[in-house]
């Protein structure tokens, strides 16, 4: 494999997965500059990994989820309940219900994404609640 790129500098990295906590500015500079950072995970330790998407969605950070989706960024549960997709969000669930109870970044569970939703995923969490 020696045609591969060098790994992105962790720094970048971090700085990614930092500014998708809000800085949707930041963010899409960030991507410009280096557009294989839409991938990219910072390990927090521990097992702890959080992608530029991981970070929108449990900061419901509705625009840079969908700016990072637009461009090209793979869709996830937690992603899909924040911005309320409960037609998406029932189907992985149907096929792997496990995953209501699998740990987000930082450990954070998949309601609390739907809630980070607001009114947009009124619907997810009402959904998500049901299911006990």
């Amino acid at each position: 494999m020696k045609d591969m790129p060098p790994p992105l500098a962790t720094e970048l990295v971090q700085e990614f997965v930092a500014c998708s906590h809000g800085d949707l500015d930041r963010v899409k500079a960030l991507l410009a500059q280096e557009p294989r950072l839409l991938n990219a995970a910072w390990d927090w330790g521990g097992g702890d990994f959080e992608t530029g998407l991981g970070a929108a969605s449990h900061c419901g950070e509705r625009a840079i989820a969908e700016y990072l989706l637009a461009h090209g960024a793979p869709m996830t549960i937690f992603a899909a309940v924040m911005l309320g997709r409960l037609a998406l969000a029932r189907a992985i669930l149907a096929d792997h219900p496990e995953a209501k109870d699998a740990p987000g970044p930082h450990g954070i569970p998949l309601l609390v994404h739907a809630q980070m939703g607001g009114e947009a995923a009124a619907g997810v969490v009402e959904y998500l609640e049901g299911l006990g």
